[in-house]
């Protein structure tokens, strides 16, 4: 008997297993797409979408074009939740939606989405980092009861009538216009799940999206984008006033050009330099030197060649002295240091007498090389 209850206490066991491992593998699937419906991480907006189902909100998620389309046409007074984060749609599809709805929400809308929906709103910037909580501070009725939101990494709206305005601005979180038929929030952090629950979020979200029994809720996504349309041109592209800005530039550049060009005149071709040989350019110094009478200069240059030639030939090193460099000349004569000393060391008063020195100094010279 006990053994019999084992087993079917077995058998009930592996039977729950299964039906857990079943159960998984049918349940719906997650996601990691911000503000998606089937996001039930910090990005998603799962909480929001299950908290307006029990206000009577049918929520309707739909991934591309042709859904959403389909249930704008099916639903009663349909509000729209748009998220085009990449800016998927093209000008002509996001007017069609808007024509299919009774109310557009653009949640943190790129500026062509804004340009194709809005005549009005138009984006302002970010909210400053000092900006944490914003009070409503407009007359909307929702906004009053909703009281103050975070402005966390949050994108302000100018045009309309704006709310949740930072200190000094007069562009807000939030923009309504035309009666509430388009309005534009511009932070996911009030519909995202981490945190519907701080300040005010939970009720601005419901009040901006449960006012109507069906709520589209449209995520574009790559599928979405018009590949049949050929690319637009450089023409397409550029502004109308490019058309007659673009002849008076060239007319502009080319007077500028001719300006310059006479003021700076004709090109001049320069020389190229020549090989000049040592001897012409020590008869050059010494010409200069003739001709100022540097006495002085001269003879320096004259002791300091002598000198380095003589530490060449005695190889006593590029760093000895004069004393040294005159001391090893006296060695290797076999004459008195004081002689060649004076000799090296003496200050030649007139260019004659430089002369002679300098045929000295040569003949010094000499003398060490021939020993």
């Amino acid at each position: 008997m006990g053994r019999h209850r084992a087993l079917a206490a077995l058998w009930a066991l592996v039977g729950a297993a299964l039906a857990l491992v079943l159960w998984a593998q049918l349940a719906p699937k997650g996601d990691a797409v911000p503000l998606s419906l089937n996001n039930a991480g910090p990005d998603g907006a799962r909480a929001v979408t299950q908290i307006l189902g029990r206000h009577g909100v049918k929520v309707h998620g739909v991934g591309n074009f042709e859904a959403a389309m389909a249930a704008l046409e099916a639903g009663t007074s349909p509000t729209l939740l748009l998220y085009d984060r990449s800016g998927f749609l093209d000008e002509p599809r996001l007017q069609e939606l808007a024509a299919s709805a009774e109310r557009v929400v653009l949640v943190s809308p790129r500026l062509q989405t804004l340009a194709a929906l809005s005549g009005s709103i138009r984006q302002a910037g970010v909210v400053p980092d000092a900006s944490s909580a914003l009070d409503p501070g407009c007359s909307l009725p929702d906004a009053e009861a909703a009281g103050p939101v975070s402005g966390e990494s949050g994108f302000i709206y100018d045009g309309g009538t704006s709310c949740y305005r930072p200190a000094g601005s007069a562009a807000g979180v939030l923009a309504v216009e035309g009666h509430g038929r388009l309005t534009v929030l511009g932070s996911t952090g009030i519909l995202n799940n981490g945190r519907l629950d701080d300040l005010g979020h939970a009720a601005l979200a419901i009040r901006t999206l449960g006012t109507s029994p069906d709520l589209v809720w449209y995520l574009p996504t790559i599928e979405d984008l018009e590949t049949g349309a050929s690319p637009q041109t450089l023409d397409e592209l550029a502004p109308d006033w490019v058309r007659f800005l673009g002849p008076w530039l060239a007319l502009v550049a080319a007077a500028a050009i001719a300006w310059r060009g006479r003021r700076l005149g004709p090109l001049v071709f320069e020389p190229l330099p020549v090989v000049v040989k040592a001897v012409e350019t020590a008869e050059g110094r010494a010409r200069l030197y003739h001709d100022s009478r540097a006495v002085d200069q001269a003879r320096d240059n004259l002791r300091a060649g002598t000198l380095v030639r003589l530490s060449g030939h005695l190889r006593v090193g590029a760093a000895a002295t004069a004393d040294q460099v005159v001391n090893a000349a006296a060695r290797h004569l076999g004459q008195p240091a004081r002689q060649i000393h004076e000799l090296v060391n003496e200050h030649p008063r007139t260019e004659a007498r430089l002369v002679a020195w300098s045929r000295e100094l040569d003949n010094l010279e000499k003398e060490v090389k021939r020993r």
